[in-house]
């Protein structure tokens, strides 16, 4: 396929993923929510930034950071020996964690909840560490054939004992940061690095499987050392003061300028690691030909370009309309309405989130089309539908805390791991940290935070967070159950074909 036919076709792609939440808010102003023009202006704008970043930054990931992630998989792999798998998944994690804009993006909301108590600068690094050793247990998991429901099963059971000594606002912000941490750069990353490493396996089943879960297991390593560090810190209440930006002390245009320089540093910053790895890695193991490097090259720039583009579209054209409907349908006498808005807010922004179509895209390939892209798409939309609408239920209902949902909900999700078809295990798990993306962390988070901010009794800061997480455990169920489903389907289709 030529250049310009792959780029088409990804817009194409990304249209039909974007289009759905644009006119979804353009209904809602004309009916429940009327905004300002300038707002639905700047909506405008952030949306056609969104379309055009992530078609770009899609093609980027094919043809650049996937590449990488594969042979960097396979080079550890070849050496057979577990401490050069323990130290490389220690190095890579840290760096492609510490790179990610969706944790700083996290990070720089505790800092301004503490008020400076815990710096931004504290929770990525431990954060990131978190990630590093999860992410060596999880290479280590596959070059032995550990069976991933038993790591989820011990890891899980670390968070529910570590959970008991943690204060509540940390337990939000730390399965909040499972979340963030699974962003648009870091999941194709691990993706390929896991697909790397298991694609040299004689065993093709097992190569099927141990291609997923990866992204799950890095994923507790967060929630685990934001628990560690709030027992040894033993810091109990958080304080601050949301920070509220005037829309009109700032031109349209001057909204999107004033991004643009802030993201373009932090993805620069983001992809700097990973392109001296490469380089590292290039002169000393992968010797690629010079039109290899060259391309792989292009395809960081065009990543760089993507992400860029598409974060400024949601930073400046997305974030404040999502506040002011929020809280205008939060500020009806009819409380339904936020609750529905909310579901369907839900479903149509997960189909803009950038991961997910790289995570989609991969289970179809490696499954070999068994497992449709559009079944795991259909699914995802409904649990973060579901997740959402939670965390709204839970700014109205005062007596509902976070562990009400996340204690059943994990123990719902780790006992499915038992019963269901293991390739669905690794697929439900990462499927749950790649929904969490920078839309949900920037657009429904500022639509619940409206609301919170519209309801009284709530608490913007507290209420705020916690959605995330609610976001990265609804899939953990609702694709486990599908892969339940495809079980059941097997057995009375009598296919040879073994799910598990």
């Amino acid at each position: 396929m030529s250049f310009l036919t792959v780029i088409v076709s990804k817009l194409k792609e990304v249209l039909y993923a974007v289009l759905p939440i644009t006119v979804m808010v353009l209904i809602l102003n004309f009916t429940l929510a009327p905004l300002e023009s300038s707002l639905i202006v700047s909506f405008i704008i952030g949306a056609i930034f969104i379309i055009i970043g992530l078609s770009i930054f899609l093609f980027g990931v094919d043809i650049g950071i996937t590449p990488i992630g594969k042979a960097m998989g396979k080079t550890i792999a070849k050496t057979n020996k577990i401490w050069v798998v323990v130290i490389a998944g220690l190095l890579l994690g840290f760096f492609i964690s510490i790179a990610e804009p969706d944790l700083h993006i996290l990070a720089r909301q505790v800092d301004l909840v503490t008020s400076g108590l815990i710096p931004k600068a504290s929770i990525v690094i431990v954060v990131s560490i978190g990630i590093g050793v999860l992410i060596a247990t999880g290479l280590v998991r596959i070059v032995f054939n550990i069976p991933l429901y038993k790591v989820l099963s011990v890891l899980y059971l670390i968070i529910l004992v570590l959970s008991l000594f943690t204060s509540p606002e940390f337990l939000a912000i730390s399965f909040d940061a499972s979340g963030a941490t699974t962003g648009a750069l870091t999941v194709p990353f691990i993706l390929a690095l896991a697909l790397g490493i298991s694609s040299l396996k004689r065993d093709s089943k097992a190569s099927e499987k141990d291609s997923f879960g990866l992204v799950a297991i890095a994923s507790t390593g967060a929630i685990i050392a934001v628990m560690i560090m709030n027992i040894i810190a033993q810091t109990d209440k958080l304080s601050g003061n949301l920070d509220q930006h005037s829309a009109d002390s700032v031109s349209i245009l001057g909204a999107f300028l004033h991004e643009l320089p802030i993201i373009a540093q932090e993805i620069t910053l983001a992809l700097l690691p990973i392109l001296i790895i490469f380089l590292v890695f290039q002169k000393f193991s992968f010797k690629m030909s010079i039109k290899a490097v060259r391309k792989i090259l292009t395809g960081i720039l065009f990543t760089f370009v993507g992400l860029v583009l598409f974060l400024v579209g949601v930073n400046a054209g997305f974030m404040e309309v999502g506040t002011a409907i929020g809280h205008s349908i939060a500020s009806l006498d009819n409380k339904s309405y936020i609750v529905i808005i909310a579901f369907v807010l839900g479903v149509v922004t997960i189909l803009a989130e950038p991961a997910v179509y790289v995570l989609t895209h991969q289970i179809e390939d490696v499954t070999s089309g068994y497992v449709r892209r559009k079944i795991v798409m259909f699914s995802l939309c409904i649990g973060v539908g579901f997740a959402v609408s939670l965390s709204i239920l839970r700014i109205l209902i005062p007596e509902l805390q976070l562990w009400h949902y996340l204690l059943p909900g994990y123990i719902i999700a780790i006992a499915l791991t038992y019963v269901v078809p293991k390739l669905f295990v690794g697929i439900a798990f990462d499927s749950g940290g790649v929904a969490s993306g920078p839309m949900t962390a920037t657009f429904i988070l500022a639509f619940v935070q409206g609301a919170a901010e519209a309801i009284e009794g709530a608490n913007v800061l507290i209420d705020g967070f916690g959605m995330i997480a609610l976001v990265a455990l609804t899939p953990l169920i609702t694709l486990q159950v599908v892969g339940f489903v495809f079980k059941l389907n097997a057995r009375k289709g009598g296919e040879v074909r073994d799910v598990q």
